[in-house]
Order: structure tokens, then sequence, then C-alpha cells
């Protein structure tokens, strides 16, 4: 993703390196690290901080500096967050991306259905840690379950040990699938979950294809290279001497539905023709 960010930036004439210097910082879930990330780039006077992917990451920027431009990419809604007065007029020292993935949720989990429909007992799996995405997944699906015929039973997770722990808790509890909340943290995972998931034969769904490459059964949610790359954009954009309060809050026009047929055969589900034409990738 990192090379989406540096394209972003090259669109706007800022090669990293030569004409600016990107400091990246890999949280891989431990959130709790956020405070003193950010409080150091305040402290030091950066140029822009940007959050692609990470509501945490933008909730901590924007209660640490007024005045430093901010770049964020974010699930829910920004106005929501507090991160902006209004989709076309920010009005703040930030703007960026929403890119709709607790949103989606309930379409997510009606593919899901669509495509288990003997399944009414399904898993979910949020990060506890990012507490703002996981409860907005939970809303979402609660108010939409009842309507599909669905039973929900919540696990959390937010470690690599504790993800394994999960799945053998899932495995054991007669869940029939496993629908995964959208978070940073378990994208960058995805090997992992693909394995698990072979191991306990569990039907999955995630909102980034990159995990469904990695063996989940079915991916839906924004291009998160492109939001990336979007991110890049406006960080160059403000660097060129544009406010952000005066650059609206851009909103996710792609987005992917993957389908991984290889682990539908291997777990014994049947993707019928019309599904598969519905997809925009079909990993073979």
């Amino acid at each position: 993703m990192a090379d989406e960010f540096r394209r972003g930036l090259r669109q706007v004439g800022f090669v990293d390196g030569t004409d600016v210097l990107v400091e990246y910082h890999w949280l891989d879930g431990h959130y709790d690290k956020i405070s003193s990330i950010i409080g150091d780039a305040v402290r030091r006077g950066v140029a822009v901080i940007a959050t692609p992917g990470s509501t945490p990451s933008a909730l901590a920027a924007k209660a640490a500096t007024q005045t430093i431009p901010i770049v964020f990419g974010v699930s829910e809604h920004p106005v929501t967050l507090g991160l902006v007065k209004s989709i076309a007029r920010p009005g703040t020292n930030a703007t960026g991306i929403n890119f709709f993935a607790s949103e989606i949720d309930s379409k997510r989990l009606g593919l899901m259905h669509e495509l288990l429909p003997n399944a009414t007992y399904f898993a979910v799996l949020t990060n506890p840690t990012n507490l703002t995405t996981a409860d907005a997944t939970a809303k979402a699906l609660r108010e939409v379950a009842p309507g599909l015929g669905l039973e929900l039973i919540f696990f959390k997770a937010s470690t690599p040990a504790e993800i394994e722990d999960a799945f053998a808790a899932i495995g054991g509890s007669g869940a029939q699938a496993l629908f995964i909340a959208p978070d940073a943290f378990f994208t960058s995972h995805g090997t992992q979950f693909g394995m698990l998931a072979e191991r306990y034969r569990l039907p999955a769904s995630t909102f980034s294809s990159e995990m469904a490459a990695a063996g989940l059964l079915i991916g839906y949610g924004t291009n998160l290279g492109d939001m990336f790359r979007q991110v890049g954009v406006y960080a160059g954009t403000i660097l060129r001497g544009t406010k952000p309060a005066e650059l609206p809050v851009l909103q996710s026009t792609k987005f992917e539905f993957t389908i991984n047929l290889k682990t539908a055969r291997l777990l014994g589900v049947d993707v019928s023709p019309a599904m598969l034409a519905r997809a925009d990738e079909v990993i073979e």
C-alpha cells in the first residue's frame, strides 16, 4: 500500500526521498502506540499527517493538533467522527477519503447469505482495540441479520495469538460461516486468516480482496490500493499549498467483489454461474 501512496504523491509532482521525505509507521495492531507516534510527529512539526485506512490514527491526530494538516482514510462517516464539519466543506485541518467499509457490511453479509443459503449461524470477528469500527460493524449487522434469518455470535481478537484462539472458539461454536470486520490489523494478517479458515473449514467473508486472495472465500469492499493513492494525492495537494478545509472529502466509488473459487471447491461451496458473473475477480 505504501507504493500506492507514493504513486499518489507522484501524480502531483512529489517523489518520496527526492522532493519530500515520508516517514512510515506500521502499527500491526498495536493501536496503543498511536498517541506516542502522533505526539512525536506534532512536536517535530511535520508538514502533513496521513492516516490511510486507520480510524483510530485519524482520531488521535485530530485530537493532537488543530493546525497541522491531516489526510485521513476512514471507514465511518467523517462528520459523525468529528473529523470535519461537512463532506463538501471540511472546515477544519483535516480532509481525506471515506471508504465505506462499515456502511457496506450489510451488503457483504447479504452476499454471504446468498452464497450459503442454508447457513443461519454466523460468527463475527472484530478487533476490540479498534472500537469505533467494531461497534459500527456490530450495529450494521445486528440491523440486517434478522431480516436474513441469521443468528450472530461475536468474537474478538487483537493479536495473532488471539486470532488463533478466536478461530478455535469459532470452530467449536457450531458457526457455519465467519464474517470478519474491517480492520487494518486483520488485513496485515491475511495469510494467517487464510490458513486458519482452511484448517477449521470455515467459509469466511472479508472486506479486502487481498485477504480473499490469501484463502478466504469472498471479499467485498473498497479498493484499498486506490484509497491509499487518493490519500497520497491529497497529501501532495496540501504540500502544494491548498488548505485541507478547502478540499472536499472524497467518497470511494471503486468496490471490488472477489470470489476465491479454489477455496469454494475446498470447502464444498457451490458458487452459481450468476454469482461468478457478478464478481470483479475470481481466484482459480
